[in-house]
């Protein structure tokens, strides 16, 4: 039979602020502490595995025999955001942070973009994008300006109307400014934001995101299974976040529920290979917008689908359930990511239950676990943990 992965990233949600967290002016961030406050917060089949026995989780109460492995992953990489993050799970670690913006893009970036474009520039600040829609969303309509503007992260953000810059016509500026955003102002990602709305009272964006990355700066595990001849599925945005590198089939999804509707439908076929899973709601919806309940209610639906997708899982099947960074909707300071260490839960009929893995120095330990399950020679970063919990 043959071997499937299936990795399950729950963007942003971390588990406590790691040794280097006031550097980035997130001392005091953890976001499932924060998650776990509510009353909409029910996980326990995550429990039950063993989410609440994990290093530095003492605010929750574990269980006496955990039915999967589990470990608390430190990130190597210098930064918060989603695509170091990826790509540290996927083996790469970046050793420089990507550019960031607090002040708003140079004159020089700004004015590039709006002769390549054609169009003047709204905002050009660090920005909610729910609040950039209220601010000047009406301006953009009058006058055909693109909203353009970045967060504590390394992007590049564009919101555009749907009736008046077509999706298709967003994605291509979208593709512009990703060729012009080179040298020092490589952003990890251009982000397209299209949104809906007649007026700043109702205006609202839409599924059409669209994420174009940087491209890796080396060969990630994708790569190596790829080579092999084995499938790499990339769920969500984990095409958009790898720049498609790697990636050998794309299924784009709308939102958690819906991603993991995708999933369950993957594990009922046929294939040999890497699953990869991106649920981006908590970290786009819930943890941006400081939204605890609505968080944890993401949380307490993923864990009955989780128990839905057990079910279906082959002997030979093994998953594994991370996340990128953090995104503490408590953390009122900001409404950025949050620099924190993420969970590592492993599980499936060829793993041993209860290990404590303790706390690994990267989530690279992932890619090169996956690798070595799948049988695949991978020159990518991290230490396999696959001989400590295999049965």
């Amino acid at each position: 039979m043959s071997k499937r992965v299936f990795l399950i990233v729950l963007d942003s949600f971390g588990i406590g602020e790691l040794p280097d967290a006031a550097d980035f002016g997130d001392a005091g961030a953890n976001t499932l502490r924060s998650v776990s406050s509510s009353p909409k917060f029910s996980v326990p089949l995550l429990k039950k595995m063993g989410f609440f026995n994990i290093d530095g989780v003492d605010y929750l109460e574990g269980v006496e025999s955990p039915i999967a492995s589990f470990a608390r992953l430190r990130e190597m990489s210098k930064g918060k955001d989603t695509t170091i993050g990826h790509w540290e799970i996927a083996g790469v670690i970046s050793e420089k942070a990507l550019p960031t913006y607090p002040n708003g893009f140079p004159d020089e970036v700004i004015k590039e973009f709006e002769r390549i474009t054609g169009r003047g520039v709204l905002c050009n600040k660090p920005y909610s994008g729910t609040e950039a829609l209220k601010d000047f969303g009406e301006e953009h309509i009058k006058t055909g300006k693109l909203i353009v503007y970045t967060s504590a992260d390394s992007v590049f953000q564009v919101a555009a109307h749907e009736d008046y810059v077509p999706v298709p016509e967003l994605y291509d500026i979208c593709e512009k400014a990703r060729e012009m955003l080179k040298g020092k102002h490589a952003v990890g990602r251009v982000i397209a934001r299209p949104f809906v709305g007649t007026c700043a009272a109702d205006f609202k964006r839409t599924t059409n995101r669209h994420d174009i990355s940087l491209k890796p700066p080396k060969k990630t595990v994708l790569d190596f299974i790829s080579a092999a001849g084995m499938q790499t599925i990339g769920v969500g945005k984990i095409y958009d976040i790898f720049a498609g590198v790697g990636v050998s089939e794309q299924i784009k999804s709308k939102g958690n529920h819906n991603g993991m509707e995708i999933t369950l439908g993957l594990a009922g076929r046929d294939f040999e290979g890497l699953c990869f899973v991106n649920l981006v709601d908590f970290d786009m919806l819930y943890g941006h917008r400081n939204d605890i309940d609505g968080y944890a209610a993401a949380a307490t639906d993923f864990d009955s689908q989780l128990s839905e997708f057990i079910e279906k899982m082959r002997p030979e099947d093994l998953l594994i359930i991370t996340a990128d960074h953090g995104c503490d909707p408590g953390f009122t300071k900001s409404t950025d990511h949050s620099r924190e260490h993420v969970p590592m839960i492993a599980y499936g009929a060829p793993v041993r239950e209860g290990v404590n893995l303790g706390t690994r120095d990267s989530y690279a330990d992932i890619a090169a676990t996956v690798a070595e399950y799948l049988g695949v020679k991978a020159d990518i970063a991290g230490k396999s943990f696959w001989q400590e919990i295999k049965k």
